[in-house]
C-alpha cells in the first residue's frame, strides 16, 4: 500500500505527529533526503534536546468526521459562575439540563436523549480527556465535573454507537482540562455569591513537549441555599500527565476524585410548587404546600409516620474515584496503536426517600485500537479497527429508614448483587475522495450481559420471608455508519450522516414494577435509533459563523422512565415505536466588525419534536385495567424549543481592553409531564447579566489578574427547573383516565429553579 505523506501532515494537524516528514513534504524531498533529528541537533550549537515524535496521535482530541459537532472554548465560559456544568453546555445548540438531585447533578441532554429522566447523564457517553467516565451500566454523574478545570468541551450529537457503543445513542461529551502548557504556574480563584455559595479552587500546570502536567482541586459549598434543606459541600480533584517516554511511545495517567455530601429536599407536585416552591417553613411541616416522606415507626413494618425531609434527614453522601492510564505506540510514521484502562469506582449513600440507597459500583474499561494511515486505490485513507471490554460489579442494599432522624437505617428491605458486562469491536474507515470531500463508514458490534439476584425482604412474619428475582439477560447489537462532508467553498461546509445507537436496560430497571415498587421487569428490551443528519456551516471571516443541522430519528423501543410518585422508585418501559424530529441551530455574528470589533452576537436553538408512534399504555385501579392509546402524542420530559441568546461585548485594545460583559437570554417552551399530555411544566425566560475583566498581557502584574460579576435571573423569576414525568392514573370506579386535576397533585416531580443570584469571581496567576 502507497503512503501520501502531505495527507499524513494534513491529518496530523494539531498533534505532535512526523515534523521531519511535513518538513520533507513542504520541500518536495523524500524522507530519506531529510536528515535524523539526532543529525540536527549535533549540528546546532546550542544542542537543544530533539524529540522525534515519528507517529504517536492524539485521536482522542479529533472530532468525527461528517457528524454535528460543537466546540466550546475557554474564553466562552471562562468568567461565568459556573455553578454547574449545565449551564455552560446550554451555550451548545441541541444540548439541555435540569437539576437533579444535589448541586452540580446535572441531567445534561443531547436532542432530547436523557429528557426522560431528572438525575445523571444517561444515553450519552462521556469522557475527560479520552478517559471514559460514564461507567458499564450507561451511567455518568456531574457531582464531579467542575467548569473551573477544563479549557475545552467537545459535543458530538446524533447516534454515535458505531464509535462509542452501548448507551451512546444521543452523542458522546468529552471535557477536556486545561493543559500544562496553557497554565505554565499556578493559577488560585475563588467564587462567591448568593445563598452562602462560595468554591474556592486552584490549577497548577507547565511541561514541555516531552513531558506536562496539569492539576486542578476545588471546594464547593451552599450554606444557606434558596430551597430548604438542600446545603451542601463538594470536593473535586482532578489531575492529567503525559510522558513522551521514547519517540514512539507516548504514556498518559488520569485521576479523579470527588466526594459529595448534600441535603436533598423531596420534589413537589405541581400544586405544592405553586404554593410554595421553595418548600420555606416545611423543616417542621408548618408551612404551605410541604412535601413529605413516610417512615415505619419501628422501621421494619406497621404504623407509618410523616417525616419533612430535614426530620429525616434525607440527602446524598457519594465517593467517586477514577483511575486511568493510556500507552500510545507508533509503529511507524504510518501505523499506531492506543490502548487504554479505566478503573472508575462509585461509592454511594443516598436515603433521598423513606428508604437509603447504599452501594458500591467498581469497574473496569478496557479499549485498545490500531490506525493506520495509506491510501485506497489513490485517495488518502485513515482506518481504525478497536476492541473493548467493561465490566461492572452491582453490589447494593436498600434499607428503611427510622423516625429517630440523621438518615437513621432499619430494616433491610432489598439487597442486590449482580454485574454488567459489554465487550464489542469496531471498524472505521475515512476516506478522502478529493481535496474537499470525506466520506467515512464505519461499523460496531457489541454484546451485553446483564447478570443479578434481587432478594426483598419483608416483616410481615417471623423471621422476615425472603423473595429472589433473578436477572439473566443477553443482548447483541450492531451499529453501521455512514457519512459525507463536503468542503463546497472556504466559507461553507457541508455535511450528511446516517448513523445507528442502541442502549441495553440497566440492571436497575428490571426490578421496579410500573406502581414503583420492587418486582419482575426483566423482558425489557434494548431500545435502538436509526438517524439521519444534514447540516451546514458558513463562516465569513470576522464577521459570521453559523451552522443549521436538521435531524430525524427513529427509535424503536424506547426505553422511558417515569415517576410513580412520592416514596416510590422510578420505572422504566418500552415504548414500541416514536420519532424524534428537529433543527439545531448555532450563530455568532459580529455586526459591525471594523467599527466595533468587540461586539458580537451569539444565538444557540434547538427545536425537538419527539412523538410517540406506537405505544398502548395499560392503566389499572382496582379490579379494573385499562389500555390507552398514545399515538401522536409528545413523549414527556422533552422540551419542544430551547433558544440561549447572549449580546456580548469585549474590549480588545485601549485604556478598557479586557473589560467585557454580556446580557443573556434563556428561555424554554412548555414541557408535557405525562403520557396523555395533560400535564405540563411552564416554559420561562431568564435575563442574566454578566460584567468581565481579564487584564492583556503586557500589562505588568495585573496581566495576572481576572475578575467577574453576574445576576443570575435578574428579574427573579420563580420557575421550574427540573420535572420528573408522572404516570397516568386510572379511576377505580369508571374505569377512566384520571384528569388533570388528578395529576396536578401528583407529588414527587418538582424542584423549583433558584431566584435572583449575585456572584463575583477572581483569579490570580502566579
Amino acid at each position: 500500500m502507497l503512503f501520501s505523506h502531505a495527507r499524513l501532515c494534513a491529518l496530523a494537524g494539531a498533534s505532535l505527529a512526523l515534523p521531519t516528514l511535513c518538513l520533507a513534504d513542504a520541500a518536495g524531498l523524500s524522507t530519506a533526503a531529510v536528515p535524523a533529528a539526532t543529525e540536527i541537533a549535533a549540528a546546532d550549537p546550542v544542542e537543544p534536546e530533539t524529540i522525534e515524535v515519528i507517529g504517536v496521535r492524539r485521536d482522542d482530541e479529533a472530532a468525527p468526521i461528517a457528524q454535528t459537532v460543537s466546540t466550546l472554548t475557554r474564553e466562552q465560559f471562562a468568567s461565568m459562575p459556573s455553578v454547574s456544568i449545565g449551564e455552560v453546555l446550554a451555550l451548545v445548540p441541541g444540548v439541555t439540563f435540569v437539576q437533579g438531585n444535589g448541586p452540580r447533578d446535572v441531567s445534561i441532554s443531547v436532542r432530547g436523549s436523557n429528557a426522560r429522566q431528572t438525575f445523571g447523564v444517561r444515553n450519552l457517553q462521556v469522557f475527560e480527556d479520552g478517559f471514559a467516565v460514564t461507567q458499564p451500566d450507561g451511567l455518568a454523574r456531574t457531582d464531579l465535573t467542575d467548569p473551573h478545570a477544563y479549557g475545552s468541551i467537545e459535543v458530538m450529537r446524533g447516534p454515535s454507537s458505531a464509535r462509542y457503543g452501548n448507551y451512546a445513542t444521543g452523542g458522546a461529551i468529552d471535557f477536556r482540562t486545561r493543559s500544562g502548557r496553557d497554565l505554565q504556574g499556578v493559577e488560585g480563584g475563588i467564587d462567591l455569591g448568593s445563598y452562602g455559595y462560595s468554591n474556592e479552587y486552584l490549577a497548577a500546570g507547565g511541561g514541555d513537549e516531552r513531558f506536562e502536567y496539569s492539576a486542578f482541586a476545588s471546594h464547593v459549598r451552599g450554606d444557606d441555599p434558596a430551597t430548604e434543606h438542600t446545603r451542601y459541600r463538594t470536593t473535586t480533584l482532578n489531575l492529567l500527565t503525559s510522558w513522551q517516554a521514547t519517540a514512539a511511545d507516548r504514556l498518559t495517567f488520569k485521576f479523579i476524585h470527588n466526594d459529595l455530601d448534600t441535603d436533598l429536599s423531596l420534589r413537589l407536585s405541581r400544586k405544592q410548587y405553586e404554593l410554595n416552591p421553595y418548600q420555606r417553613g416545611c423543616a417542621d411541616q408548618s408551612g404551605q404546600g410541604c412535601a413529605t416522606l413516610s417512615v415505619f415507626a419501628n422501621g421494619f413494618n406497621g404504623t407509618r409516620v410523616p417525616l419533612s425531609p430535614e426530620q429525616a434527614g434525607i440527602g446524598r453522601d457519594d465517593r467517586r474515584t477514577i483511575v486511568g492510564a493510556r500507552w500510545e505506540h507508533a509503529f511507524d510514521a504510518s501505523t499506531d496503536l492506543r490502548t487504554q484502562l479505566v478503573f472508575d469506582n462509585r461509592d454511594i449513600r443516598q436515603p433521598t426517600g423513606n428508604t437509603s440507597f447504599n452501594g458500591t459500583y467498581p469497574s473496569f474499561n478496557l479499549m485498545s485500537d490500531l490506525t493506520h494511515r495509506g491510501e485506497w486505490f489513490g485517495l488518502p485513507s485513515k482506518s481504525v479497527i478497536g476492541v473493548y471490554a467493561n465490566r461492572e460489579e452491582l453490589n447494593y442494599k436498600v434499607f428503611n429508614l427510622t423516625p429517630e432522624g440523621h438518615a437513621t437505617l432499619g430494616g433491610q428491605t432489598q439487597g442486590l448483587g449482580g454485574e454488567h458486562l459489554n465487550a464489542g469491536a469496531r471498524i472505521r474507515e475515512e476516506l478522502a475522495l478529493s481535496a474537499r470531500s470525506t466520506v467515512v463508514a464505519g461499523i460496531g458490534a457489541e454484546y451485553t450481559h446483564l447478570q443479578a439476584q434481587l432478594r426483598n425482604y419483608g416483616y410481615n412474619s417471623t423471621p422476615p420471608t425472603i423473595t429472589r428475582i433473578d436477572a439473566d439477560r443477553e443482548f447483541v447489537n450492531v451499529a453501521p455508519e455512514l457519512g459525507l462532508r463536503f468542503a463546497a467553498s472556504e466559507q461553507w461546509t457541508l455535511h450528511a450522516r446516517a448513523a445507528v445507537g442502541y442502549g441495553t436496560p440497566q440492571v436497575g430497571n428490571l426490578f421496579v414494577t410500573p406502581d414503583g415498587a420492587a418486582g419482575n421487569n426483566t423482558e425489557l428490551k434494548a431500545q435502538r435509533n436509526l438517524g439521519f443528519d444534514i447540516g451546514a456551516e458558513w463562516n465569513v471571516a470576522r464577521q459570521i459563523q453559523a451552522s443549521l443541522t436538521g435531524f430525524y430519528e427513529f427509535f424503536r423501543n424506547e426505553l422511558v422512565t417515569q415517576s410513580a410518585g412520592a416514596n416510590l422508585q422510578n420505572y422504566t418501559f418500552n415504548a414500541l415505536r416514536s420519532e424524534h424530529r428537529g433543527i439545531e441551530a448555532a450563530l455568532d455574528w459580529h455586526p459591525l466588525p471594523n467599527v466595533l470589533p468587540g461586539a458580537h452576537v451569539s444565538l444557540s436553538y434547538l427545536l425537538d419534536d419527539q412523538r410517540y408512534e406506537r405505544y398502548t399504555e395499560r392503566l389499572s385501579g382496582g379490579d379494573r385495567s385499562e389500555t390507552f392509546e398514545r399515538d401522536g402524542h409528545d413523549l414527556p420530559g422533552v422540551t419542544p424549543q430551547t433558544l440561549n441568546a447572549r449580546l456580548i461585548y469585549d474590549q480588545a485594545s485601549g485604556a478598557l481592553a479586557g473589560l467585557g460583559g454580556y446580557l443573556e437570554l434563556s428561555w424554554r417552551d412548555d414541557t408535557t409531564l405525562d403520557n396523555a399530555n395533560l400535564l405540563d411544566a411552564p416554559g420561562y425566560s431568564l435575563i442574566n447579566l454578566n460584567l468581565h475583566y481579564a487584564a492583556p498581557q503586557g500589562h505588568g502584574i495585573w496581566s495576572r489578574l481576572s475578575a467577574y460579576a453576574a445576576v443570575q435571573n435578574l428579574l427573579d423569576k420563580t420557575y421550574i427547573a427540573s420535572a420528573s414525568n408522572v404516570s397516568n392514573t386510572l379511576n377505580a370506579d369508571t374505569g377512566e383516565q384520571n384528569g388533570r386535576d388528578v395529576l396536578l397533585a401528583s407529588t414527587g416531580s418538582i424542584y423549583a429553579g433558584t431566584p435572583r443570584s449575585v456572584f463575583a469571581g477572581l483569579r490570580l496567576k502566579f
